[in-house]
C-alpha cells in the first residue's frame, strides 16, 4: 500500500486528495487539507467528492478507442487500437485539409476537467482557428471589458478592509458550494462586509444578503447605470483617483445623467430607494463585486452591464486596491498564450476566421489591438477563448453556407447537444460532417452520433495544472495517483500523438504532460515534484501596481492606450459600438406570429431565464450517478406564486415551455422570485435510457436548449454573446407526462 497525493476533477477547485494505491489501483482516498484549497470545510460540505472511487472503474466508462461501426447513433461500436483511431482520424483530417483548407476541422470544448492548451495547440498548429466553446457567454465578456478598461484582468480582494461586496448574476451556494461559499456564509455570519445580492430569484445565497435586488432579467446594465447616476450627482466618488487615473469621467457624467433612481426603479422592478441604498452603500470604499454567468449570458446586455462594472469599481477607487479588485499578474510560468502556439500560426489564423467582419472585439483584429497595448507591459492574454469562433458562423459552414465548408470536428469535454444553443441545429450541423471525434468519459448524447471515441484518462489518471485561464501569476492541482485504467490517455497524450502525425512534430518536444508542464513552470525555479508537494504555484500580488515608477521613473499606469482607467472607450466606438455603455434589448425566442398563435391556444408568454446550476450536478455532468438523480431526479421549472397562480399551476404539475424552436416539459417548482418569469434547469438528459438514435438519452423531453438559440441576430454586436436570460417563452400547464419521473430513485444503476 503506498499514498500518493493527487487531486478531484469534479470541479475547478481540483481539491487536494491522498490516494490509497495497491497494485496500480486507488482503495481509498481521503481529502489533504495541506494542499489547495487549504480547508477542510470545503470537502466537508462537497457531496461529489465521495465520486471518485465509484467512476474510476464504473461500468458505464469509456476505455478503450472505439469506432462506429453501424449508422451514426445506432449504438453500435467497433473497439479498435489506438494507432488505428489515430491513424485513420490524422488521414482524414489532412485529406479534408488537403481537399478545402485548414479551417476544415472545429473543436468544440467545455470545462473543467481538461486541460485547454493542448487542444488549442493541435488546432494553431493545424491551422485552424475554429474552436467553439462557451467563452462568449462565460468568461469572455469579463476578461473583455476588464482589459478594455483596466489593460488587463482584476479579481476581487475581499478582506477586512472590505466594506461592501456585490454577488452579481450568481449563486455560488448551488455554481461554487465550496471555497467562495464558505467564505460567503463566514461573512454573513460576522456582519462584514455587507454583502449585495442581484438575482430574479431568491437563492440561498440571498438569502444571507444585506440587501437582495430582485431585478427584472435583462435590466443590469440600467440598474448599474442608475448606481453611477447616484454616485456622481452625491459626489461619492474617489475625486482624487478619478482625477489622476481615469479618462472619461466627464463624458461618464453626462451620460448617466438621466438613470435616476425613479426612472431605473420602474425600468428594474424594485425601488427606487433601493438603488440608492445599494449605491450609497458600495461607495463606502473599498468594495469590490463578484458576477458570473447570470451577466455574461444576456445577450446586448452583456458587454454595457459588464463596462458599466468596470466603471463603478474604477470611480469609487477600488482598482488595485487591497479589499477593492486587484490587478492580476502575468504569469512568471510559461502563458498560455505561448503553450497554445496561436502566434506561430497567425497569419494563416487571422486570414481563415470566421469572425471576421461580424464580431469586432472576438475577433483576430479586437485582440490584436489589446495586445499592442499589452505589449508594452509584458503581458499575454490568452488568444484561441478570445477569438474562438461563434457558434452561428461555425454552424453555418458546417451547413454550407459559410465562407468555407468545416466538414469535421473534436469535441472535448463537453456535450453540446444538451449545453449548447439550438439542440435541433446543432444535431443536424453535426450529423452532416464527414468526421466527428469525441473525447469523453461516457457516451453522452453527443458521443453517440461520433465517428470515433476516445476514452478520456479522468480524475486521479492524469494530472492537472491549472492556470487560472492563462490570466494570473497563479496555477494549482498535482500529479496523477495512477497510471489510466484500461486504455485511456490523457488529452495531452492525445493530441501529442495526433499532432505528430499531422506534422507538427518539433512543436510537441515533451512525451507527457507532466514534461511539458515541467518545461513550463522552468522560469518560476520550481520544479514539478515541488509543484506537486505544494499543490499550487502562487506569488504575492502587490496592489498599487499602477503607482510604482516604470524604467524611466514614472508612474507605470495601466496598460491602455491613455495609460488610465478608461471609462469612456474610444476603440468600441471605432468598431461601431458605444464609447460608453447603452442598454440594449432582450434576446426573442419567439416570433410575433407564435405568440399569437399560441396566446389564441389559452398559453402565456413569459420571460424565461436558464443556465442556474443546481447541486449535485454541474451543467449536464452527473446525472448518470444514481445518488445524485435519487436526491435530484426531475427537471424542475420554477415560477413565483403570483405566476404559478396566473398560470393555473400547482407544485409538481407537468409544464410545457415552446418557442419558434420547439418544446421543452419541466416539473413546477414555486419559489420567491421576480414575477412573470420562469426559469428552467439547464443541461438536463437521461443517462439512463439508450442513448442512440432517434431519442439520443432523451435530449429532447427537458433539455431547455431545444428552445434556444445562438444566432447573431439580437446578439450582442462586439462579442457576440447570444442568451440564456432575458429571453421569452410560450408556458402552459399541462402536456404529457413526462416519461421518466420518481422511479429513477429505485434503479440501482443504469444500463
Amino acid at each position: 500500500m503506498e499514498t500518493r497525493k493527487t487531486n478531484c476533477h469534479f470541479c475547478g477547485y481540483l481539491c487536494g486528495f491522498d490516494a490509497q494505491v495497491e497494485d496500480g489501483r486507488i482503495v481509498g482516498i481521503a481529502p489533504d487539507p495541506t494542499r489547495y484549497p487549504y480547508d477542510e470545510q470545503v470537502l466537508a460540505g462537497c457531496q461529489r467528492w465521495p465520486m471518485n472511487l465509484d467512476v474510476l472503474d464504473g461500468t458505464d466508462r469509456v476505455n478503450y478507442p472505439l469506432k462506429r461501426a453501424g449508422e451514426r447513433g445506432s449504438g453500435q461500436w467497433e473497439r479498435i487500437s489506438w494507432d488505428q483511431a489515430l491513424d485513420e482520424i490524422a488521414d482524414a483530417l489532412c485529406q479534408l485539409r488537403t481537399q478545402h483548407n485548414s479551417g476544415v476541422v472545429a473543436s468544440l470544448i467545455g470545462g473543467p476537467h481538461t486541460s485547454f492548451w493542448p487542444l488549442h495547440r493541435f488546432m494553431s498548429l493545424f491551422g485552424s482557428p475554429n474552436n467553439a466553446g462557451i467563452g462568449q457567454i462565460c468568461w469572455n465578456p469579463r476578461i473583455w471589458s476588464d482589459t478594455l478598461a483596466f489593460g488587463w484582468t482584476i479579481e476581487p480582494d475581499i478582506t477586512d478592509e472590505t466594506q461592501c461586496l456585490i454577488v452579481w448574476g450568481t449563486n455560488p451556494a448551488e455554481s461554487d458550494n465550496s471555497l467562495f461559499w464558505r467564505s460567503l456564509l463566514r461573512m454573513h455570519k460576522a456582519g462584514h462586509p455587507k454583502i449585495v445580492v442581484i438575482d430574479p430569484r431568491l437563492t440561498k445565497t440571498a438569502r444571507i444578503a444585506d440587501i437582495w435586488v430582485p431585478m427584472k432579467p435583462g435590466a443590469d446594465c440600467i440598474f448599474a447605470l442608475g448606481l453611477l447616476h447616484v454616485i456622481i450627482e452625491e459626489e461619492l466618488y474617489d475625486e482624487d483617483f478619478v482625477s489622476r487615473w481615469c479618462a472619461g469621467f466627464e463624458e461618464l457624467a453626462c451620460h448617466v445623467k438621466p438613470y435616476d433612481p425613479q426612472t431605473v426603479a420602474e425600468a428594474c422592478g424594485i425601488s427606487a430607494d433601493m438603488v440608492t441604498r445599494v449605491a450609497r452603500m458600495f461607495a463606502r470604499s473599498p468594495s469590490t463585486i463578484i458576477t458570473g454567468r447570470g451577466i455574461d449570458q444576456i445577450g446586448e446586455n452583456v458587454l454595457p452591464t459588464h463596462r458599466a462594472r468596470t466603471a463603478l469599481l474604477a470611480i469609487c477607487g477600488n482598482i488595485d486596491r487591497p479589499g477593492g479588485s486587484l490587478l492580476l499578474q502575468t504569469s512568471d510560468f510559461t502563458s498560455e498564450l505561448d503553450l497554445e502556439c496561436t502566434l506561430k500560426a497567425w497569419d494563416v489564423l487571422s486570414r481563415l476566421s470566421l469572425n471576421a467582419g461580424q464580431t469586432p472585439l472576438q475577433s483576430y483584429e479586437g485582440y490584436a489591438h489589446l495586445k499592442e497595448s499589452m505589449d508594452r507591459d509584458g503581458r499575454r492574454l490568452p488568444a484561441r477563448y478570445l477569438t474562438s469562433a461563434h457558434p452561428d458562423l461555425l454552424l453555418k459552414a458546417m451547413e454550407g453556407t459559410g465562407p468555407y465548408p468545416v466538414r469535421a470536428a473534436i469535441v472535448e469535454a463537453t456535450n453540446p447537444l444538451v449545453t449548447y444553443a439550438d439542440t435541433h441545429r446543432v444535431l443536424k450541423a453535426l450529423l452532416g460532417l464527414d468526421l466527428l471525434v469525441v473525447l469523453d468519459y461516457y457516451i453522452t448524447p453527443t458521443a453517440a452520433i461520433a465517428d470515433y471515441v476516445l476514452p478520456s484518462a479522468g480524475a486521479m489518471e492524469r494530472a492537472t495544472f491549472q492556470a487560472h485561464g492563462g490570466v494570473a501569476n497563479f496555477a494549482y492541482g498535482g500529479a496523477k495517483a495512477v497510471e489510466p485504467y484500461h486504455e485511456r490517455r490523457s488529452d495531452y497524450e492525445i493530441f501529442r500523438d495526433l499532432g505528430m502525425r499531422c506534422g507538427q512534430a518539433d512543436q510537441w518536444p515533451d512525451a507527457t504532460f507532466e514534461a511539458a508542464c515541467e518545461r513550463a513552470l522552468a522560469p518560476t525555479g520550481l520544479d514539478w515534484e515541488g509543484y506537486c508537494q505544494m499543490g499550487m504555484y502562487a506569488m504575492p500580488n502587490p496592489p498599487f501596481k499602477h503607482k510604482q515608477p516604470d524604467d524611466a521613473g514614472n508612474p507605470a499606469g495601466f496598460a491602455t492606450p491613455s495609460g488610465k482607467v478608461e471609462l469612456a472607450s474610444s476603440y468600441l466606438e471605432g468598431l461601431g459600438g458605444g464609447a460608453l455603455p447603452y442598454p440594449g434589448k432582450g434576446y426573442a425566442l419567439c416570433s410575433q406570429e407564435f405568440v399569437e398563435e399560441k396566446e389564441g391556444e389559452g398559453w402565456q408568454h413569459l420571460t424565461l431565464i436558464t443556465g442556474g446550476r443546481r447541486q449535485p450536478y454541474n451543467a449536464s455532468m452527473y446525472l448518470n450517478h444514481p445518488p445524485f438523480r435519487a436526491q435530484r431526479p426531475l427537471p424542475l421549472a420554477e415560477v413565483s406564486q403570483a405566476t404559478a397562480c396566473a398560470l393555473g399551476a400547482r407544485a409538481g404539475d407537468v409544464i410545457t415551455l415552446a418557442t419558434d424552436a420547439g418544446t421543452a416539459r419541466f416539473i413546477v417548482d414555486i419559489i420567491t422570485m421576480v414575477d412573470g418569469v420562469i426559469h428552467a434547469d439547464y443541461g438536463w438528459w437521461h443517462p439512463e435510457l439508450p442513448v442512440q438514435m432517434p431519442d439520443l438519452g432523451g435530449i429532447f423531453e427537458s433539455n431547455v436548449n431545444v428552445l434556444t438559440r445562438c444566432s447573431l441576430d439580437g446578439a450582442e454586436p462586439m462579442i457576440g454573446t447570444w442568451a440564456y436570460n432575458d429571453m421569452d417563452c410560450m408556458v402552459k400547464v399541462g402536456g404529457e407526462k413526462l416519461t421518466f419521473g420518481a422511479d429513477i430513485q429505485r434503479k440501482a444503476s443504469f444500463a
